[in-house]
Parts: C-alpha cells; structure tokens; sequence
C-alpha cells in the first residue's frame, strides 16, 4: 500500500513538488501534534490557575464561619456577604455562587439549590487543604465546583463545614479559545517560515537539473556528443554518465546507418549500371542472346548477394540494440549450417570433415548460424577442387571454439591490413567483401575473438584457419 502510494505519487508530482511534499508534510503533521500537545498543557495550567482562584474563594468563606457546640451537636453560623465574592469575579465574564453546609448536608449559608456535594477528597492531592474539584450544571449552565472541607473552631465550639463555590465557563472558555488562538497563529506562522526557507532550498537544489534539462533542449538534433556539466552536484553524476552512456550508442547506431546508406548507395550502383550497360547489349544483339543471359545472371547473382550481407550487416546492429538471445547449443547449430550448404562441398568435391562437441553458448539463433554459414561459405569458395575443409566445434576453458579449417591460398599480408573492413573481398569479382565483415561485428556483439591465420607447412601456405572464440554460457550470464 505504501509503496503504490509513493510510486503513485512520484508519477504525478514533480520533482520539486516531491520534496515539498516530503518536507513539509511530516514538518505540518509534527507542528499539528505539537500544537494540540502545546494547547492541552496550556489549558491544563490555565486550568489550575483558575481552581486556585475557586480554592482561595472558598477559603475566604470558610474563614467567616463560626460555631457553637462541638462536634456532632454544633452548630454552624455563616455570615458571607456576595460582596465577599466580587474579588473573585474577573471582567463580569463569569458568575459565583457558593453553599456552605455542614458535614451531613444542612443548608447554612449560601444558594440553597446548589447541590451538595457526595464526593470524596482525592487520597492524593496537589493543595495542602481538603479540597476537591468537580464539574458540574447548575441553572442550565456547565459550572466548575471546589468544595473545601472546612475545620470550624472558636471559644464555644468545634466542627467541620463543607464549603461549596461554583463558578460559570465563560471566563475560562474565553481563555481557552485565546490560547486556542495564539497557539494556532504561532504555529501556522512557524509553518510559513519553514515552507519559504524550504522552497528556495528546494528550487536552489534543483536548479542543476533545470539547467541541465534546458542545455540538453537547446542542442542540435544531431547533436548527440557527451553531456559535460562539472558543476553539477555529485547526486546527478549517475544520471548525466547514463545519458552520456546513451547518446553514445545513438551515435554508434547513427553513425552506422550513415555508413551503411552510403556504401549501399555506392555499392549498388555499379552491379544496376553493368545490368543497365548488358540489357541495352543484348537489346542491340551486340552479344549472343545465351551470352547475354549468362552475363545478366551472374550480375543478379553478385547484386543479390550483395543486397542480402548488407541487410544481413544491418540485422546485426539491430540485434545488437536489442538483444533477445537464449542458450543455444554451438554444435548443433554449425552442424545444421553444415548440413545446409552441403551440396555446395559436393559440388567442388571436398574432403569434409565435422567434429562438433557440446558447447553451450547465450547468443542470438540467427547470429550464430549467419556466423557459421558466412565462415564455411568462405573456406569452400577459397578451397580448391578435391581440398579439404575440416570444420571443429570444441570447448577451450571457459570459451567455446569454432575452428574453420580450408586449404585454399591463404590471405596476403596486404589483404590483411583490411579484411575485415567492408567491400574488402580478396575476389572482387565472385564476393561482396561483406561476410568477414558480418562475422566480425556477430562476433563482437557476443563478446568474442575471430581470428584469421595462414596454416603454413614447409615454407609453403596449405591453407586458412578461421577461429572463433565465444564465451561459454554461465560466463556470458555472470
């Protein structure tokens, strides 16, 4: 519940609006408790303050009585003007009445229709007197009581008498309210003072963000270079890295579909102009017709490979956005490639040779077998007639190895300078010079090594080994 309350609350307020939010209300709710705290104890000494003024009320009755007899057969003789009372009454805001009784309840002075008081003194007690405090309604008002037992003695005799004095609310609500007041107006300004001090903290803390925001809203659209901000606060460092991290692979990605559009522009058009130059050829009959046809099917051929390892290049940064890999196993999928382009080892009469051990890998399905597929399409087309081609899949420590073995020419130390760069094939005329290039960026995208190595025997190249090295699959989810 509280976590969606504050996930709830994070979506819909700000930034600034949450740490005002996060501030202030805990602040208000403590100010809010303080204050009803702050009232009750206040209101309880006003309280005690006021008892007192009943207690020295009724002191000041007791102190005008007098007795005759002792005890049980005294008798109680009061003498108490209301003018007795007047001191006690404050601002004509409330009202005094008294009773003064003898131990069992007789009526000797006072306002008979105030009822005696059945009570009992507190054992424990904060006055040095018999004295107890009550609340009470008397003539349809609430009233506050103080009844004093009080020991009556002179030359003729010795007894007790209860005195009774009852005081009207008014002058203690007021006082209540008053209180009420101050203690509120107090506090909802200490709530003003803190709320300020608060928001011009709160917008100073988040103006780096605000300048942030509007340095990165004011850049070009294709402007997508590091973010430097050295004097932002170090709680923003995470952020401005991540965003950096970010519009660094933007970059990359755009970068390659810039490059990609170029060379596919430069590369497609000459194949479309030789099929252009051939049709017009054969339309003017300046070739035999089968020529011709032979001429144009070999161009469709080039271009149509070309048109599918540049699609087969950019399907590989795609994926390397967006991975959606699984755990594959290595060796079963080079042999199923194996088995694909089979007819193609018949065809040139090749001594194939396939040992593939288990080697579990997380990578992309079409990743590894475009892998495979452009590496063997490779050592047959660069392997002689009647050559060998031995292809082995094993395990090497924590990596799993794709070793492509031909026995065709090698490459040249001139080749290798730019192999792996695009459009660089060793035959022009039969490759796009794109699958080396493929098997590079598959291979980095899984974080692994492709090597090209000249087997040599003799002083003498027999052939090429293309190695692969992926990592094995609970290496890859470390």
């Amino acid at each position: 519940m509280t976590r969606s309350l504050s996930t709830s609350l994070s979506r819909s307020l700000s930034l600034r609006a949450t740490l005002l939010f996060g501030i202030l209300a805990p602040v208000a709710l403590f100010i809010v408790i303080n204050s009803v705290s702050l009232y009750r104890q206040t209101l309880a000494a006003a309280t005690t303050a006021y008892d007192r003024t009943l207690l020295a009320s009724a002191k000041t009755i007791g102190e005008q009585l007098d007795v005759e007899g002792y005890d049980e057969h005294s008798v109680l003789r009061a003498k108490v003007p209301y003018s007795a009372l007047e001191a006690f009454e404050a601002d004509n805001k409330s009202k005094l009445f008294y009773r003064v009784s003898a131990i069992d309840g007789e009526l000797v002075s006072g306002f008979a229709d105030l009822p005696f008081w059945r009570g009992r003194i507190p054992d424990l007690s904060a006055y040095a007197s018999l004295v107890d405090f009550y609340d009470a309604q008397f003539r349809d008002e609430p009233v506050r009581v103080a009844v004093l037992l009080q020991p009556v003695a002179s030359e003729h005799g010795r007894g007790m008498a209860v005195v009774q004095v009852a005081e009207t609310l008014e002058l203690r609500e007021t006082l209540a309210r008053k209180i009420l007041v101050d203690t509120l107006w107090r506090q909802l300004l200490l709530l003003g003072v803190i709320a300020g001090v608060t928001i011009l903290v709160v917008q100073r803390a988040t103006r780096p963000v605000r300048e942030l925001g509007e340095a990165i809203e004011a850049r070009a659209a294709d402007d997508l270079s590091p973010v430097h901000a050295p004097d932002a606060p170090r709680e923003l460092r995470p952020l401005i890295d991540a965003t950096t991290r970010v519009m660094g692979r933007l970059q990359r990605l755009l970068d390659h579909q810039k490059r990609f559009v170029r060379d596919s522009a430069h590369q497609l058009r000459t194949p479309l102009a030789v099929l252009k130059v051939q049709v017009q050829s054969a339309r003017r009959g300046d070739v035999d017709p089968r020529q011709a046809l032979d001429e144009i099917n070999q161009t469709v051929e080039r271009a149509t490979l070309l048109a599918n390892q540049m699609l087969s290049l950019a399907k590989v940064e795609q994926l390397r956005q967006r991975p959606e890999s699984a755990t594959l196993a290595f060796d079963e999928v080079v042999r199923q490639v194996a088995i694909d382009v089979s007819p193609l080892i018949a065809a040139k009469a090749l001594e194939f040779e396939l040992d593939a051990k288990p080697a579990p890998v997380h990578a992309h399905l079409w990743m590894l077998q475009e892998l495979a597929r452009n590496l063997l399409h490779n050592a047959i087309k660069h392997s002689p007639e009647g050559g060998l081609l031995a292809v082995r899949v094993h395990v090497e420590s924590d990596h799993a190895v794709l070793a492509v073995v031909d026995s065709g020419p090698g490459i040249s130390a001139e080749l290798r300078q730019r192999l792996f760069e695009p459009f660089s094939a060793g035959d022009a005329a039969s490759g796009s010079g794109l699958g080396l290039t493929i098997c590079r960026e598959i291979v980095m995208a899984l974080g692994g090594s492709l090597t090209l190595d000249n087997r040599v025997q003799d002083g003498q190249v027999v052939g090429l080994d293309a190695k692969v090295r992926l990592p094995l699959k609970e290496h890859t989810q470390g």
